[in-house]
């Protein structure tokens, strides 16, 4: 597999963007998540190579970096390539930049390979020798441990629904931005835009089932531990920075 990356023009449209007329947060994860897609295909390891196989790669860490969202019908670049090649998988990372070609968001993301039937990390080099990384950031970040929410933090829940889960059968990645976003104080919500995201996921969830989002906030942050409502266990922690939409 000769590393290369990969480059698309995207249009935003108009069911994309929030009631401000900015790309939604699910739409910006979902964006990020079709290209990793396109890409991994043109490289010989997507999703029906991995099938044949009984693998499939599973999102563990995102961070993203956004300087300003862009707008409805506004034209950018998106661009994504292997940066890091892993034990049990690999890191990808991501540009976004606008038609005079500035960066407006920046991301990095980790990827572990798993048996699909076992639901346990496989190496990546067992099943793709000659799998090539750039060894170039788009971030420099090794995806930290993400701090504790406190026992006093406010409680939200959602159910899981049918249209929030994907082909592996769990609730895609790019629903746990939402829950965590949605989980905020309304008005702060109707006033800020996220300026950068870091998310690290540790459990599945499925379809009926019911999870609690609970939210730490302040001035400019917010930080969200995602659990299931049954067990307890944490499915995944958030955390999102804010800035005032202008």
């Amino acid at each position: 597999m000769r590393a290369t990356k990969y480059k698309k023009e995207y249009n935003v449209k108009s069911h994309e963007v929030d009631c401000h007329g900015f790309l939604r947060l699910l739409s910006l994860m979902s964006i990020l998540q079709d290209i990793a897609v396109e890409n991994a295909d043109k490289l010989g390891l997507g999703l029906e190579v991995c099938a044949r196989h009984d693998l499939a790669w599973v999102g563990s860490n995102y961070l993203v970096k956004i300087f300003r969202m862009p707008r409805q019908h506004e034209s950018f670049v998106i661009e994504t390539w292997p940066a890091e090649k892993k034990l049990w998988g690999a890191i990808r990372d991501f540009t976004m930049t606008d038609e005079s070609g500035k960066p407006i968001i920046l991301a990095s993301s980790q990827w572990v390979l798993i048996d699909a039937k076992r639901r346990r990390p496989v190496t990546l080099s067992k099943y793709f020798p000659d799998y090539e990384a750039f060894g170039e950031r788009a971030l420099k970040t090794d995806f930290p441990k993400l701090p504790t929410v406190s026992e006093s933090a406010s409680k939200t829940s959602f159910k899981v629904r049918f249209d929030d889960i994907d082909v592996n059968g769990h609730v895609n990645n790019t629903i746990y931005p939402l829950w965590a976003s949605e989980s905020v104080d309304k008005d702060y919500r109707m006033t800020h835009l996220p300026s950068e995201i870091e998310l690290c996921f540790k459990k599945e969830a499925l379809y009926g089932e019911t999870v609690d989002v609970f939210t730490e906030q302040t001035e400019d942050e917010s930080m969200h531990s995602i659990c299931d409502t049954k067990s307890g266990d944490e499915l995944a922690q958030c955390r999102i920075k804010w800035v005032n939409l202008v």
